[in-house]
């Protein structure tokens, strides 16, 4: 499988502005730029993509890997916090944080964590990145 997001931009790094889009549409020329960025401005950033693309790429590996162990959830929600770090040669992503509420019936703790490790090892996106992962589960 092949995918594209894309980006287009005007002017300079602090007066500029760009536009976002991904190829599905989800995105459809989403405003980013300086402000949004590093201010806390009106838009998006690539930061906060990454975070919605590791939150929601974990989330559906575990449901995978719940599945494979008899186990279904009645909710998951995941935060993945992004930390770009200002170094020497300009910045960096140094971290993914990741932020696991779930209700999954009838799983203990040890397995919970269990299976949520067997997902990070598989997620694509946890692949890419340094991450953490905090847990905490209604276990019924």
């Amino acid at each position: 499988m092949t995918t594209y997001g894309s980006a287009a931009w005007k002017g300079g790094l602090k007066d500029g502005i760009g536009a976002i889009s991904t190829k599905s549409g989800a995105l459809k020329d989403h405003p980013y730029g300086f402000v949004a960025r590093f201010e806390g401005g009106p838009g998006t950033n690539p930061e906060e993509l990454i975070g919605a693309a590791h939150a929601g790429c974990f989330t559906m590996a575990l449901s995978l890997i719940l599945g494979e162990a008899g186990f279904t959830a009645d909710q998951m929600d995941t935060k993945a916090e992004i930390t770009l770090t200002k170094q020497d040669d300009g910045f960096a992503i140094t971290k993914s944080a990741l932020t696991l509420r779930a209700k999954i019936p009838g799983i203990d703790e040890a397995k919970f964590a269990e299976l949520a490790g067997k997902a990070k090892a598989g997620c694509p996106v946890s692949k890419l990145l340094t991450c953490e992962i905090t847990l905490d589960a209604a276990l019924a």
